[in-house]
């Protein structure tokens, strides 16, 4: 049970993480986009992001785009731009959703809803 709620947890916060992405500024030539506040690009975003995506809560904007890193001073790698592709992820309406917990809330309201027609029966 524990697992779960932690699991769940940390699809929250990756949500979370993917809204506040954003394009900082458009390299040329080539078009290539620079995203501040980028998501890792790791094994484990890469499970929860495909849970995600089975959940309906993000989607791929674009696959195979090339992705690298910039220096810590914000100038182009020594080495070679690109090193690996992979897709750019959207949030959805229902993860914008799963952000604002709008189904708990939904429940809550329905529950305090309940429990006032319930007491006003009673009294």
């Amino acid at each position: 049970m524990l697992e779960i709620v932690i699991y769940n947890w940390r699809i929250y916060r990756l949500l979370r993480r993917l809204a506040r992405q954003r394009v900082g500024m458009v390299l040329q030539p080539g078009n290539y986009w620079v995203i501040e506040y980028a998501v890792e690009d790791n094994e484990e975003t890469d499970v929860l992001l495909k849970t995600c995506y089975m959940r309906g809560w993000v989607e791929p904007l674009q696959n195979s785009v090339p992705k690298g890193r910039l220096q810590a001073d914000g100038s182009s790698p020594n080495g070679p731009m690109f090193d690996s592709a992979g897709p750019i992820w959207k949030l959805t309406d229902t993860g914008w959703s799963v952000i604002q917990r709008r189904h708990e809330l939904g429940i809550l309201a329905l529950f305090v809803a309940i429990t006032g027609v319930v007491v006003a029966f009673v009294t």
